[in-house]
């Protein structure tokens, strides 16, 4: 099969997977999306087997297991009817596509350097942005103990500020500065949820300002990495981020 075809067959495959989901009771639909997200591996990787290594590629491998857990765990918010949850398949379908395409322009620039890199960079970056909100969204809405959902968001955002800052210089090996912004860029997240425990915001709005978090921090990094930091970059996203802070504040009920 040509990759191409592969990357078609994957959608598909998955697509028809959650598509099986909606039969099953909400008791069995955690482990249905367990088992999806872990096939998502698998599917990626036998995918892209043809560019994989043991080295940074296997970096990205890290973005659609993520997609598909926070896909399948908004799915339990929506109506149970099929109406309902046939644009999510769809969506989902296109977006499983999307990223195996992205996923194999990344490792094939390990090798050589592609006019697509820049585009691909961008779409990977907005779906990273969308994955995270759908998992910090499952997170606070299950109201667990404060410790352990900050170390649940931490670790979701460690993985996806190590792809996210690995797609920066595409090298074939994981550079300590990578480690380490990934590592900082996540405790600051992590804090950040820790905060909007005592804050009276909703599930959807701190969802929100976790995932501009890390818009902020994922953009400045990226640009640190590829060496176009710039005084008026740090200005531009450290007001975006005193903006939100203001709405935030602003917008927040306090009487509660």
């Amino acid at each position: 099969m040509t990759k191409r075809q592969k990357f078609l067959a994957t959608s598909l495959i998955l697509s028809l997977g959650f598509f099986g989901i909606t039969f099953l009771g909400n008791e069995d639909r955690l482990i249905g999306i367990s088992a999806l997200s872990v096939a998502s591996l698998v599917m990626f990787a036998w995918s892209l087997l043809e560019g994989l290594n043991k080295n940074a590629t296997l970096l990205s491998l890290i973005l659609p297991p993520l997609f598909t857990l926070g896909v399948g765990l908004f799915w339990f918010l929506l109506p149970s009817t099929l109406y309902a949850r046939l644009p999510i398949i769809i969506l989902y379908g296109i977006g499983t596509y999307v990223i195996l395409v992205t996923a194999n322009v990344f490792v094939v620039s390990v090798i050589k350097k592609i006019p697509l890199t820049r585009a691909a960079k961008a779409v990977s970056f907005v779906l990273t942005l969308f994955t995270h909100f759908l998992l910090c969204d499952a997170v606070l809405s299950l109201k667990i103990n404060i410790l352990l959902s900050s170390l649940i968001v931490f670790l979701i955002s460690n993985l996806l500020f190590l792809q996210g800052l690995w797609i920066s210089k595409i090298t074939r090996e994981i550079g300590k500065d990578t480690l380490m912004y990934s590592v900082i860029f996540s405790y600051i997240v992590g804090a950040i949820s820790l905060i909007l425990y005592f804050w009276p915001v909703s599930v959807i709005f701190g969802s929100l300002i976790l995932t501009i978090s890390v818009y902020i921090l994922l953009g400045i990094g990226q640009a640190k990495l590829e060496g176009r930091l710039f005084k008026r970059t740090v200005k531009e996203y450290l007001a975006f981020g005193v903006l939100v802070f203001i709405f935030m504040f602003i917008f927040t009920s306090w009487r509660n």
